[in-house]
């Protein structure tokens, strides 16, 4: 007989960036009602670019978030010159991406080891996981420090990275520079490969959702070899999409939900869809390197995946590929003429995509004829999951409802963090109705 009424309630989840809660109901045996609440404070950053200069954007956005800056900074970049109608690309294209393989290192390290491992592990965190498995927590944290002396040294610091500019960078390494890395990368990616047996050990629930995955997909011409997307590409799905980043608004709304301080994003036609690894693995699998396609199928992943709690795999596969790149990308570098290419302003709107660790931040703005920002706009991944984040929650508490109410409180904290969700950067301006009658 199923028990009438069940909450699960939590009102402060942890070993996620940001504050947020969960909320849960059954009765009679079938959820009735599923929140993901995002109660941390909006943080304006559209209302605080109006107004400011076009170059100071990758600052700005920079700013969103610590551990990911470097995504908000591509796109701001992408976007700023798709307005003026200006490219980059050679060697300063290349520097990019080597500094994004930088950030998903250290960001894919920081989740694995850090915030997700110790759900698998039964430990309450880090601190106590390290207790029992010293080598695994060294061996995340050496990972991490790989990452962030690669953002360091192309962007001038780990945290809010301040070399990179529109149209480049401020200031370009020496080859002899990257060469003093590589055999740090190289370490890094035995660690890597380590951590994705590693991470294949843990038991994962039986649990499977009918995602629409969306990622990018890197345009390639005939007889160029796949590049798994990372810095650009056109925006692809499982379900039939193939965009350029000037039809996003086409294709997906935001809608505000009274529990929530960050919008819900989904497809105009179809509602939810999932970004982040799984879409990214699962739509471009063919474009991983060696090593990271055979990581993958000795871990037990075929080229699609659909069972989000293997998503911790998959983001250890990822961390092979951002290695792999990087090396691959040091060993092809000669230091270009110049830092940066010249970006004139025009009276434009500009549009950007890129793939942070988490999955799409899009950005668009609009700029005047002097470079002034008159328009903003900032999608992050964790607003374009929070609905299907819910929809996950729906499932895997119909599937374990004859767990203990602290089982399943777990197992629902886990399935949030499988997503390892950046709730500051999806924080959002509400429009505040006020009734003074």
């Amino acid at each position: 007989m199923p028990v009438e009424r069940r909450t699960i309630k939590v009102d402060a989840l942890a070993r996620v960036e940001g504050e947020g809660a969960l909320y849960v109901r059954t009765s009679r045996g079938r959820v009735a009602d599923v929140r993901l609440r995002i109660y941390e404070p909006p943080r304006f950053f559209e209302a605080f670019l109006r107004g400011r200069a076009f170059t100071e954007a990758p600052d700005i956005t920079a700013r969103i978030c610590g551990i990911c800056p470097v995504a908000y900074q591509m796109s701001a970049c992408l976007a700023m010159e798709d307005a003026c109608g200006t490219s980059v690309d050679g060697q300063l294209r290349a520097l990019r991406r080597l500094l994004y393989c930088g950030e998903w290192i250290q960001s894919h390290a920081l989740h694995v080891y850090m915030l997700h491992a110790p759900d698998f592990l039964g430990y309450p965190s880090i601190v106590e996981m390290a207790r029992d498995h010293l080598a695994a927590v060294q061996r995340g944290l050496a990972l991490k420090q790989t990452g962030n002396e690669l953002m360091r040294l192309l962007g001038g610091r780990e945290v809010h990275p301040i070399n990179v500019r529109v149209g480049g960078f401020y200031r370009v390494p020496r080859p002899r520079e990257l060469a003093g890395i590589a055999e740090r990368l190289k370490r890094a990616r035995d660690a890597a490969l380590e951590t994705v047996r590693w991470a294949a050990g843990f038991e994962f629930p039986e649990f499977e959702q009918p995602y629409e995955f969306v990622a990018l997909r890197a345009a390639r011409g005939p007889g160029q070899p796949a590049e798994y997307p990372i810095d650009g590409g056109r925006i692809v799905s499982s379900g039939g999409l193939d965009l350029g980043a000037a039809e996003y608004g086409d294709h997906f709304v935001e809608e505000q939900v009274p529990h929530s301080n960050a919008l819900h994003s989904r497809l105009r036609a179809r509602g939810a869809y999932l970004v982040g690894p799984l879409a990214r693995y699962s739509l471009n699998f063919d474009a991983l390197s060696p090593p990271a396609k055979e990581a993958a199928r000795e871990a037990g992943l075929g080229p699609v995946c659909r069972n989000p709690f293997r998503s911790i795999v998959v983001r250890s596969v990822e961390i092979v590929y951002a290695c792999d790149e990087a090396l691959r990308l040091i060993g092809q570098y000669e230091a270009p003429e110049r830092p940066f290419v010249e970006v004139v302003p025009r009276a434009a709107t500009g549009h950007g995509c890129t793939e942070a660790p988490r999955g799409i931040p899009y950005h668009r703005y609009t700029i005047d004829a002097a470079g002034a920002i008159s328009d903003a706009r900032i999608v992050p991944p964790t607003s374009q999951n929070q609905a299907q984040i819910e929809d996950d929650l729906r499932g895997v508490v119909q599937r374990s409802l004859t767990l203990p109410d602290d089982r399943l409180t777990l197992r629902c904290e886990q399935a949030v963090r499988n997503y390892d969700p950046c709730i500051s950067c999806a924080t959002h301006f509400l429009t505040l109705h006020i009734d003074r009658g």
